[in-house]
């Protein structure tokens, strides 16, 4: 079982290793959505240090019904174990 925290925004938290192909993973802190779909936020400059490509972009739905604009990159995340 995951456990995580849920901080002073209201954000869930958890750690997970994450990195790109052959690259060593790093332990980091991301936000998960709590509608969770298998996308993790993490960032800018957090997805740069770990060298992970582009991927596209898509519309996510925030909580509060609002659309927006998410830039996606492609990584590999070790998730419980």
């Amino acid at each position: 079982m995951m456990q995580g925290i849920v901080n002073q925004n209201c954000e869930a938290i958890i750690r997970v290793a994450i990195g790109h192909e052959n690259a060593p993973k790093q332990m980091v802190e991301a936000v998960i959505d709590t509608g969770f779909t298998g996308f993790l936020s993490l960032p800018m400059a957090r997805i740069s240090v770990l060298g992970l490509p582009w991927h596209f972009r898509d519309v996510g739905t925030l909580g509060d019904g609002s659309e927006v604009i998410f830039e996606m990159y492609k990584a590999t995340v070790i998730w419980d174990g």
